[in-house]
């Protein structure tokens, strides 16, 4: 498969995929989702594949340990990936540890023909030769081959129970090192919370949490790495912004609770037309009455909203988005296109990288385009996420320049 590519140099796919639906209904959605996957497997031939999944296990981790399994052992025995002689399988099933559990789950798959290939031990701090299939589960705290952290508590105080974190590991392909991040960010709580301000508080806190994952993987401990980051980043677009731009030509009405006064609902009306109800906010509603503002043209014209990301402009890039929002997708196994009018779509499920790993990318693209940057199953119910995707190619050589620093050859 992979081997019998013309072009040179190395094929690297890497999936982002939310898939806690996959387990709340695994009868009706893991069969399409494994079947949308392995298309895109088969479509670009990776040498490296790596798939970041969050919220592995869906809400009740206890309740789907067997769908767990199921899904791990389908993956690793499919024919599809049968030229995969090599995987490493890094799953957070440690669900009673409300201190450590992320439910986070790393995959790579490497590729027969792929040769020079090593992954870093960050206790020995030297790289190791990469055999076999191992698959790593419960307590990732004492595996040396990564590092793993939940976000503390205070980060989002108003949710007790939550399960954001981050995966790294790092790598070594012929002679270009990377880090490979898999992260969960916070998401937004109350749509009439993140209605309320521009940027909303829940995009500070992501950002804090984005902030700290970037010093935390740049620090002085570990010589530094190009680093790929991707994973459910839960952006949301500017919530005010959107709303105002929706709904223009609206009047609003506050709609408040009888006991407590708070605000439990707005209304937004056309001012004439028999005063028309174009959008519906609550603290888990966004019901706006035109659906197709957010697949027309794959929803760019939304994309002036998506602000989160600009913060970081100096620290990490993405190539252009051309594919509509990735969340919030109906669970239904028969809608593929429809949103649930739960949240305003949005870009949650990305893959960024730092302006080095940039370079790598682009420094090995050629006349043909090798770079990819798309979602999986369009018109497939994949759950509420749609996995999003990258694909590309390290050009032979790509790494020299850096190849004295990484020391690649320390092997084990």
């Amino acid at each position: 498969m992979a081997g019998r590519a013309a072009a040179p140099g190395t094929a690297v796919l890497l999936v982002t995929a939310n898939v806690g639906s996959l387990f709340d209904d695994p009868e009706n959605l893991q069969k399409n989702w494994l079947r949308e996957f392995y298309q895109i497997v088969h479509a670009h031939k990776p040498h490296f594949l790596a798939l970041h999944c969050q919220e592995f296990g869906g809400k009740n981790y206890e309740a789907s340990m067997s769908h767990v399994d199921k899904f791990v052992k389908e993956l690793l025995s499919s024919d599809v990936m049968k030229e995969y002689n090599r995987a490493r399988v890094y799953l957070d099933e440690n669900y009673k540890s409300q201190e450590h559990f992320t439910a986070l789950g790393s995959f790579y798959f490497l590729h027969e023909s792929l040769k020079n290939i090593h992954q870093f031990d960050f206790k020995a701090k030297k790289y190791k030769k990469v055999t076999g299939k191992e698959i790593y589960s419960d307590t990732l705290e004492s595996t040396p081959m990564l590092e793993k952290e939940k976000f503390p508590q205070e980060y989002f105080p108003e949710c007790k129970w939550s399960r954001k974190g981050f995966i790294r590991t790092r790598w070594c392909i012929a002679d270009c090192a990377f880090d490979l991040v898999n992260i969960h960010l916070f998401h937004d709580a109350s749509n009439l919370v993140a209605w309320e301000t521009s940027p909303s508080v829940y995009s500070g806190i992501r950002h804090k949490a984005l902030g700290y994952v970037l010093d935390r993987i740049i620090d002085q401990r570990f010589e530094k790495a190009a680093y790929f980051v991707f994973g459910d980043f839960n952006f949301r677009l500017d919530s005010k912004s959107v709303v105002e731009t929706l709904c223009t030509k609206a009047t609003m009405q506050t709609i408040r609770a009888a006991d407590t006064n708070e605000v439990v609902k707005l209304i937004f009306r056309e001012s004439d037309n028999d005063r028309k109800v174009m959008l519906q906010l609550e603290k888990k509603l966004f019901d706006y009455f035109n659906q197709e503002v957010f697949q027309d043209n794959n929803g760019t014209a939304l994309l002036e909203f998506d602000k989160e990301l600009s913060v970081f402009k100096d620290r990490l890039y993405e190539l252009d988005i051309s594919f509509p929002p990735s969340y919030p997708y109906s669970e239904d196994s028969s809608q593929g296109r429809q949103y649930m009018n739960t949240r305003c779509p949005a870009w949650c499920d990305r893959i960024l990288m730092s302006l080095s790993a940039k370079e790598l990318i682009l420094r090995s693209e050629s006349e043909e385009k090798v770079v990819t940057y798309d979602h999986i199953g369009p018109n497939v119910c994949m759950g509420d996420h749609k996995p999003v995707f990258l694909a590309f190619r390290i050009a032979p050589g790509a790494g020299k320049p850096h190849a004295p620093v990484h020391k690649c050859c320390v092997v084990q």
